[in-house]
């Protein structure tokens, strides 16, 4: 068996997992995701659920996922094509919008019609996205000054509320037809010093709201970080929307926290929460909840279980991620897999000019490769992920670098680069603010294979560089990466395909395919 075996189906596994016990698994284990998907919102219309995620400065952002058993999702769609079209989000004048984008969003059905919301310091707004049929992912958008902090959307008695804020939690009366903030509307403080029910000394205030209205009670759920501990589990109660509440600390282990409450047709409850789990980004976890005395009791003797009751025989979930040969006509559409690294310039890349094959002409000249634009990104996945691409550099003029990076604050990229019209093949680490060229050796093909290895078993966070001329015999260059992940770029790490100019623009390279598989 070759050692990449191409697959379409991400494998769901906690870290101590051994490969050995994959095949026999009957329950579903946490991480139920392992890969990054945080800041998550979970609605049940019937006997289906819907989750809503983060991803920041990606584009098209704020995706949208399906489930039949909270532990395998299919990806539907996004919420909207571009945030915003600005100097950051299209990488201009030294800008970025790492780290920024679009943070938590907060999902809901309310008659006949499906909501996402989120906010942004990047646009500096509040974003509404509205549909009738979520299936087809097909959103209108409302949006509003200011951007409204981690809010979850409320509807009550013919009016709609936001509740948001950090430590102080503020309850915000909008407009009838979203609009904005209703100028005489209820607009006050409702829960002060949130946090202060599972801290004195917080590192990070109270955050993260969720909002759900149980047998007349409504619930808030939020998010704290005392010093010297972890992301805590807070959950404030009251008859009444507007308060008073009352509070307690309701999970606080592993850092497993910051999510929702969610029953099932059954009558189960599961807080739906998330972990930081190093490199790979902040995994989603499913926690089993109980009711006492009118409180959510979440975990199993207050911890956050690996195992989980529930049957899951399906190996994983289908399309977060997957491999793409490119073989489809110009203008279809690309996976819901794929995500471009900021805004892409649409003009600069194509599939089906070359049959087969994406092309990725350079944009600009730009200082590196994080400032390049069109890179276009997949999620990393645990417990070891590889990712593969056939690249053609027959076009590439002198200045240009193409290939295939571990894309983070700290990178690392596996690529070709052409000088004095002489081509090289390249592996470059960026670690601290010190970009390095580890190794450089000559190509004289015009068509050349590369290749990256992500092992987050046990945290070991290590990415690995290959190249190839036949895409048979991998040949290691330069050295491992040491992955962290940063607050900078709060996000995962991600393959990703990319091309830039550093003299000229006018270069591309064409791409065959890009696979994904795991490590040997």
């Amino acid at each position: 068996m070759s050692r990449f075996r191409i697959f379409t189906r991400l494998l769901v596994v906690i870290a101590t997992s051994s490969l050995a016990n994959l095949a026999c698994a009957e329950q579903a284990k946490n991480p139920f995701i392992w890969a990054d998907v945080p800041d998550v919102a979970v609605i049940r219309v019937n006997d289906t659920y819907y989750m809503s995620s983060t991803t920041m400065h990606m584009s098209p952002g704020l995706p949208i996922m399906k489930s039949k058993d909270l532990v395998n999702w299919e990806l539907l769609g996004y919420a909207y094509d571009t945030l915003a079209d600005n100097e950051a989000l299209r990488l201009e004048t030294e800008r970025s919008a790492y780290g920024r984008g679009s943070w938590a969003s907060s999902l809901r059905y309310h008659e006949g019609k499906f909501y996402v919301s989120t906010f942004s310091a990047t646009s500096g707004r509040t974003h509404i996205y509205i549909t009738d049929d979520i299936e087809k992912c097909e959103w209108e958008e409302i949006s509003f000054e200011p951007s409204l902090h981690d809010h979850s959307l409320i509807f009550d008695d013919e009016k709609v509320y936001l509740m948001y804020g950090g430590g102080n939690i503020r309850l915000t009366e909008l407009e009838s037809d979203l609009s904005g903030v209703k100028e005489d509307g209820f607009n006050e403080v409702v829960i002060e010093h949130a946090e202060k029910v599972a801290t004195d000394n917080a590192m990070l205030h109270a955050e993260g709201t969720q909002v759900l209205k149980v047998d007349g009670m409504w619930y808030v759920m939020n998010i704290c970080w005392p010093q010297g501990g972890m992301r805590t589990q807070i959950v404030h109660r009251s008859e009444n929307l507007e308060g008073p509440y009352e509070g307690r600390m309701v999970l606080q282990d592993q850092g497993v926290a910051q999510g929702c409450l969610i029953d099932t047709p059954e009558g189960d409850w599961y807080a739906v929460l998330f972990q930081d789990n190093g490199a790979v980004g902040r995994s989603p976890w499913l926690v089993p909840v109980k009711w006492e005395d009118g409180w959510p009791v979440l975990g199993e003797d207050g911890k956050a279980p690996l195992v989980l009751d529930i049957e899951d025989d399906q190996e994983g979930f289908g399309n977060i991620v997957g491999s793409d040969e490119f073989n489809r006509k110009p203008g279809e559409e690309l996976p819901l897999a794929w995500q471009w690294n900021h805004n892409p310039a649409n003009e600069k890349w194509s599939i089906g000019e070359r049959k087969g094959h994406l092309r990725l002409e350079t944009v600009r000249v730009d200082k590196d490769v994080l400032h390049a634009r069109n890179m276009l990104t997949q999620r990393s996945f645990g417990p070891t992920s590889s990712g593969e691409i056939k690249l053609d550099v027959s076009g590439m003029k002198d200045g240009d670098t193409a290939g295939l990076i571990a894309l983070q604050r700290h990178f690392g990229y596996v690529g070709v680069r052409q000088e004095n019209g002489e081509r090289s093949i390249v592996m470059v680490r960026a670690q601290e603010n010190e970009t390095e060229v580890l190794a450089t050796l000559p190509l004289s093909k015009k068509r050349v294979y590369l290749k990256i290895d992500f092992d987050f078993r046990d945290r070991i966070d290590k990415a690995y560089f290959y190249y190839s001329l036949n895409g048979r015999k991998w040949i290691p260059i330069g050295e491992p990466l040491q992955m962290r992940y940063t607050l900078p770029h709060f996000m995962g790490y991600r393959f990703g395909l990319f091309n830039w100019a550093s003299e000229e623009t006018g270069g591309y390279v064409d791409f065959d395919y890009y696979r994904i598989g795991t490590m040997e």
